[in-house]
């Protein structure tokens, strides 16, 4: 029972946190206090907040209490290998996919730098802006193999390009090696998002991998700094 107490603390905590009962810098009532409220001691207070801490919506600070962080960022998976629609189903926020560029290229140096292809080959160059509840806020620019992907319409990439790929082009998706790291503005970035007066944003770069280890796809995810959090779990092997 003294699980389910400290979850159900903290489930309500977190629904005052996501409602905008408690906002970002607010202070938490005390572990006394909310002992008091929710009739239960103070090591079970202790273990609701201390996963609130955990889980990256409130900065436990000696001397201060728990401060509420801004959780108006979105959890976007940087180990996994989710497509924007499935994680938009996740959200349950107003989402839509604008496709700026749709093209076959000649890989130029860059693209030859993290694709494997020659100069000779063709690939599909998609650049869309993801838009959720009114603000543009990642730029992804999607560099596929044409010989793995023949055919790309606007229509699938306003859609879902992995959907496509696997369900029509029965295509096995297996893996992606992923870097992470921040950098200044671009002009393009302006154009295709709302930056919001920041002049520097997170980039995710996407190698990913068919199940016979083909490297087919290269993409740049370009994130606005305020609207990133980077969500992980990692457990330390003996």
């Amino acid at each position: 029972m003294k699980e389910n107490k400290f979850l159900a603390i903290y489930n309500d905590l977190l629904l005052q946190i996501r409602k905008g009962i408690f906002q970002p810098n607010d202070k938490l009532p005390s572990e006394h206090e909310l002992s008091q409220q929710y009739e239960t001691s103070r090591e079970t207070i202790r273990k609701a907040l201390n996963l609130l801490s955990e889980h990256g919506y409130i900065q436990k600070i000696k001397g201060k209490g728990s401060i509420v962080l801004d959780v108006g960022k979105y959890d976007f998976p940087v180990s996994g290998l989710v497509s924007f629609k499935e994680l938009a189903q996740k959200m349950k926020k107003r989402v839509r996919t604008i496709v700026h560029e749709l093209q076959v290229v000649k890989p130029d140096d860059y693209i030859r730098k993290y694709l494997d292809v020659t100069a000779k080959d063709e690939v599909w160059k998609v650049v869309r802006s993801r838009e959720i509840e009114g603000e543009k806020i990642i730029l992804d620019k999607d560099f596929l193999h044409r010989k793995f992907v023949p055919l790309l319409t606007h229509e699938i990439c306003e859609n879902s390009i992995y959907e496509y790929l696997e369900n029509e082009l029965k295509l096995k998706i297996s893996f992606a090696k992923k870097e992470m790291f921040v950098d200044k503005i671009t002009d393009e970035d302006r154009k295709y998002l709302d930056v919001d007066g920041y002049e520097h944003i997170v980039v995710v770069q996407n190698y990913v991998y068919l199940e016979d280890a083909s490297l087919f796809q290269f993409t740049e995810s370009r994130h606005r700094l305020d609207k990133f959090r980077f969500v992980d779990f990692a457990r330390r092997t003996h």
